[in-house]
């Protein structure tokens, strides 16, 4: 019989009524005596991830059946934590006292034994044991002790401070911010030990902040010289070889639409109108042909997954010498493609497309605002037919989405603009005008076009999914709207998300209740299997148009090229979706990473911008409430700052959970998610990336 993880559990589930040594188990199972010595390596694995769990006496068990949950520790300045469970559904996060935290650090994969519940439905218990360190390298603020030191973690979350002997400090001066790895691990007794890997610098320089949170993350922003050199290589290259077996579109009006800083432009658009409908070209650069699969580069671009964006730059997944120059897609130079051409009608119904390996040459490059102006003023210009067009299909397009079932969320993003020494000048609300529609419409129905295809030939592939909210989530989501008298049908679509979306357009709790919303759902992610996209409404969906800076993208295009002219075999499909798997949630892990980045640098950035308005007063609207206070959108400005309760000395506060509000005991003043507020800036504490606020009478 084939053994897998998935294959063990399965019958463990239905023969196994008890922890078992490995010799037992391959009884119970059945298993030949040709594969125990694979059965005893799958289960030393599965004890290491944590499906398996052994106990006393050399036996293994299931941890559901022995009330035990594997799971990250997410840890708190105050030294306790939760563990957040690998099975998410239906589980709640288990609170761990500290002194039931078996010395586990912040982001360890751990096994914890649920023991009680400290209300109803908030499960409490001990960490047995820590499957995973996760964290071996801490950012934090050196501090001198006699001839050592201690590095007092930057993130709180690290509840434990690092002991560095002074063989190990690398010159650190005290309030110096510094790298550290961890050597030993925390006992019982003894506190983790490290040693200096570098010294960031000066606490009170902004891009020493920058830095250390890039430290912190184990983010790479430069390339080695190795793979500087293949990059260089590979793009100078001559690509006439290749240009006799693509399909020549440099005759085709084309052009790129990017943000005014961009410069790695990684799709490009045309547009023919007939008669009877529209022909879209979507042109993607061919990033595969210069990444070829196992080399170096690619190697570097699967440990990567992403370009990271943030406030002030970017660290790329690919060298600049490939994202920004031989594979960019610049204007008046021949550059290969991918490009994916579909047939709409006069309605915007999709009639027919086609895939090819191309060569185009981009005739203009277009920033979103001068599209956007150019559509509004009308004026000279020799493409306005062709982007007038472009509007119109994408303006259908974008209704017959949202027909269909597709959710627009309308919140927010603040835009960070910096002057040229590096300083916050100001932060604006992120405009999205009708060039970015245009764009998004368009890169949508490819993206969907290219799932499509590769679906109804059976060919394996790596999907962009989106799973539909939990039922619980909806529940508290419907207990909190009922006030306005709304609700979500159970079970919900995306059909009736998007209805609610439009009955509150326009009224005064529009902004909270698409808030509350998007937090009902579910992250996006990558995944071999293929659910759909519950929040475009689409069946199939994959990310195609981005192989600059994601590396699904790159995999998508490898596999459309192989297999474009012929038809996936058998065999190959399993040794593909094996691959895709582990591409997928690297990919996924990556992406969260990169999220988690991009909003520290934004808070930080938000925070250096307020250092200077400490004692001034600003309108705001509450965008979170929580049992320690609530956090404020400044209006003016747009940052986020945080009143806790403590500061509020007029009454007592309890947290209403359900209704996202704090209510005064005696006087009953409420603030809830959505109010409107006057507060003053208290302080801001840079280390902490926050602005503390004091909400005004």
């Amino acid at each position: 019989m084939k053994l897998t993880e998935k294959k063990i559990l399965s019958m463990m589930k239905k023969k196994v009524a008890r922890p078992m040594k490995v010799a037992e188990l391959s009884r119970q199972l059945g298993v030949p005596e040709t594969q125990k010595r694979e059965f005893r390596s799958l289960i030393k694995e599965m004890t290491g991830e944590g499906t398996l769990i052994k106990i006393r006496g050399g036996r293994y068990g299931l941890p559901d059946e022995m009330n035990l949950v594997t799971g990250k520790l997410q840890g708190h300045p105050n030294g306790f934590g939760f563990v957040v469970p690998d099975n998410q559904q239906g589980q709640d996060d288990i609170y761990v006292n500290r002194r039931h935290m078996n010395e586990a650090m912040h982001k360890d994969h751990v096994v914890v034994r649920v023991e009680s519940e400290r209300e109803p439905g908030k499960p409490q218990g001990r960490v047995i044991r820590i499957l995973q360190r996760n964290t071996t390298h801490i950012v934090g603020t050196y501090e001198t002790f006699g001839r050592d030191g201690w590095v007092i973690p930057t993130e709180s979350k690290y509840f434990h401070d690092v002991f560095v002997p002074g063989k190990n400090r690398k010159g650190a001066k005290n309030g110096q911010i510094v790298h550290v790895e961890i050597e030993t691990f925390p006992t019982r007794h003894k506190p983790p030990i490290g040693k200096v890997m570098e010294v960031l610098g000066s606490s009170n320089d902004p891009n020493v902040e920058i830095q250390s949170i890039f430290r912190k993350h184990g983010v790479r922003q430069s390339f080695s010289p190795e793979l500087l050199n293949e990059a260089r290589d590979i793009g100078a290259t001559d690509p006439a070889e290749s240009l006799k077996e693509r399909k020549d579109f440099t005759k085709l009006l084309t052009f790129t639409i990017d943000g005014e800083r961009a410069k790695d432009f990684d799709d490009a658009v045309s547009l023919e109108r007939f008669e009877e409908g529209y022909r879209l070209g979507v042109h993607i650069a061919d990033v595969s042909h210069f990444v070829r699969e196992n080399s170096l580069l690619d190697q570097e671009a699967f440990e990567r997954a992403t370009s990271i964006y943030y406030a002030d730059g970017v660290i790329p997944m690919l060298p600049v010498s490939l994202s920004n120059e031989a594979c960019s897609l610049k204007p008046n130079e021949p550059r290969l493609t991918v490009s994916a051409i579909m047939d709409f009608d006069s309605n915007a119904n999709f009639l027919t497309g086609t895939l090819h390996s191309s060569v185009i040459k981009s005739q203009r490059r277009f920033t979103y605002n001068e599209v956007h102006q150019l559509l509004e003023e009308k004026g000279d210009d020799p493409f306005l037919q062709t982007l007038a067009d472009m509007h119109q299909l994408s303006q259908l397009l974008r209704k017959k989405r949202f027909q269909q079932g597709s959710v627009d969320f309308q919140v927010p993003e603040s835009e960070i603009h910096m002057d040229s020494a590096g300083h916050v000048k100001h932060i604006s609300v992120s405009e999205h005008n009708s060039a970015h529609e245009l764009i998004e419409e368009f890169m949508l129905a490819a993206n969907q076009f290219v799932a499509l295809n590769l679906h109804e030939r059976s060919i394996p592939s790596i999907h962009r999914i989106h799973e539909a909210p939990d039922p619980d989530r909806i529940i508290g989501f419907n207990e909190f709207v009922d006030s306005f008298k709304l609700r979500l049908p159970s079970p919900v679509r995306s059909n009736d998300l998007q209805n609610l979306v439009q009955k509150v357009k326009g009224r005064t709790e529009e902004r909270v209740v698409n808030t509350l919303l998007l937090r009902t759902m579910k992250k996006a992610r990558y995944s071999e299997a293929d659910p759909g996209h519950f929040c475009l409404g689409f069946p199939h969906y994959a990310h195609f148009t981005s192989p600059i800076r994601r590396y699904p993208d790159l995999i998508l295009h490898r596999i459309i090229k192989k297999y474009m002219k012929r038809k996936c075999p058998q065999k190959e499909k399993k040794a593909l979706l094996s691959k895709l798997a582990e591409v997928s949630e690297q990919s996924t892990h990556m992406e969260i990473k990169a999220m988690s980045i991009e909003r520290e640098v934004t808070d930080l950035r938000g925070a250096q911008f307020m250092v200077d308005k400490i004692g001034k007063t600003f309108h705001g609207v509450i965008t979170g409430v929580t049992g320690f206070g609530f956090f404020v959108e400044l209006q003016e400005v747009f940052v986020e700052g945080l009143v806790r309760v403590s500061s509020i000395t007029d009454d007592y506060y309890l947290f209403i959970e359900t209704e996202h509000r704090l209510i005064g005991q005696r006087r009953h003043r409420s603030f809830q998610i959505g109010d409107k507020v006057n507060v003053r800036v208290s302080d801001v504490d840079l280390g902490q990336k926050r602005i503390n606020l004091v909400v005004l009478a």
